[in-house]
């Protein structure tokens, strides 16, 4: 036990660590919110432009949803860090990892969203255009309140699994939380910072969790 204590607890090098992996901290809520915005609203656009049954378009987005739902986020991350510069296009870490993993989100939530809107009876479709609504109208007045109910369970928990991804950042050198812990931890030559690391992923990332089981049992019960 007391080896235990001293190689993952101890007080000395959590305090050394502390601010370090603090601002470490910092940076991964800022990236994971990015991410989780970037990521929804984009592939909410992507959906709703699939609705408008443009078959070219919707080509491109299938296709789009399918690559990046494939590809593992860590090699979004580094080809797009290490590759883009042979474009002549370069980019910081942050904006790097916030890019790579609101892609690769923006993909899901694409699917999740289009998935939701065609569960929806196509009754509604008819009873709106026999209304004289347009359909356009139809679709953001009737249909996609609708989806969006449907589509939030399974949103949230997407969001949170892909937001988690932030700690991939690491691999090019983005400061977050376990990049942060492990710079201390190879100084110190003790684990204890990644121990504190998992604090902070525990102090953000678990409420982000049961505010996603709330959510979908609150709608799994219609309320």
């Amino acid at each position: 036990m007391d080896r235990i204590v001293e190689y993952y607890f101890n007080a000395e090098v959590l305090a050394l660590a502390f601010p370090q992996v603090l601002a470490g901290f910092r940076t991964t809520v800022i990236v994971s919110l990015l991410v989780i915005a970037c990521g929804t609203l984009f592939g909410l656009a992507l959906a709703l432009l699939r609705a408008a049954s443009i078959r070219v378009v919707n080509f491109f987005i299938t296709i789009y949803v399918d690559i990046f739902r494939t590809l593992p986020q860590l090699v979004v991350i580094i080809f797009i860090y290490f590759g883009l510069p042979y474009l002549d296009f370069t980019m910081s870490p942050f904006v790097t990892t916030v890019l790579a993993l609101g892609l690769v989100l923006s993909a899901f939530s694409t699917e999740i969203f289009w998935s939701a809107i065609m569960a929806l009876p196509r009754g509604q479709w008819d009873a709106a255009a026999a209304l004289g609504f347009s359909r356009a109208r139809t679709l953001l007045t009737i249909i996609l309140p609708q989806a969006i109910r449907l589509a939030i369970p399974l949103l949230t928990n997407r969001a949170i699994s892909i937001s988690k991804g932030t700690a991939l950042g690491t691999a090019v050198s983005l400061p977050e939380t376990l990049g942060q812990a492990q710079s201390v931890m190879a100084l110190v030559a003790n684990p204890s910072p990644l121990t504190l690391a998992a604090a902070f992923y525990l102090t953000f990332f678990l409420p982000l969790v049961l505010a996603s089981r709330w959510i979908e049992f609150r709608y799994s019960r219609g309320r």
